[in-house]
C-alpha cells in the first residue's frame, strides 16, 4: 500500500463515493488499518459552493471527483485491494486540504 493511491470503495455508497484516497505515511503500513478519505462525484455536490482549499476536485478514471477532507475515516486495510489510481502527483493539494482541516491555513 502506497500514500495517495486511490481504491474502490467496496462500500454500498460506492455509487455517489467511487473511490477512497489513502493519506495514511507509508512508515505505519504494518498496522491493519489505513487512513482514508472519500472521493465523491462532483454532481452530489452540483447545488453546492465547495470550499476549494478543503475539498479539491480530482479526475480519476474520467469522472470529477471531489475529496471529502472532513469525512476521513480509519478503514480495515483488507478492504483495500487494488489501487485504480494514484494522486502522488498531486500530494501538495492533498497536503493543503489536510493542513486546512487540521490548522485552518
Amino acid at each position: 500500500m502506497a500514500r495517495f493511491d486511490v481504491y474502490p470503495n467496496p462500500s454500498s455508497s460506492a455509487v455517489t463515493t467511487p473511490y477512497l484516497l489513502d493519506v495514511q505515511s507509508d512508515l505505519f503500513n504494518g498496522l491493519d488499518t489505513r487512513m482514508v478519505i472519500p472521493l465523491r462525484t462532483q454532481s452530489a455536490f452540483a447545488k453546492v459552493k465547495l470550499p476549494e482549499r478543503l475539498m479539491p476536485i480530482f479526475t480519476i478514471k474520467g469522472k470529477k471527483l471531489v475529496l471529502e477532507t472532513s469525512k476521513m475515516a480509519s478503514v480495515p486495510t483488507r478492504i483495500l485491494k487494488q489501487p485504480v489510481a494514484t494522486l502522488q502527483d498531486q500530494q501538495s493539494t492533498v497536503v493543503v486540504a489536510l493542513d486546512f482541516l487540521f490548522n485552518g491555513y
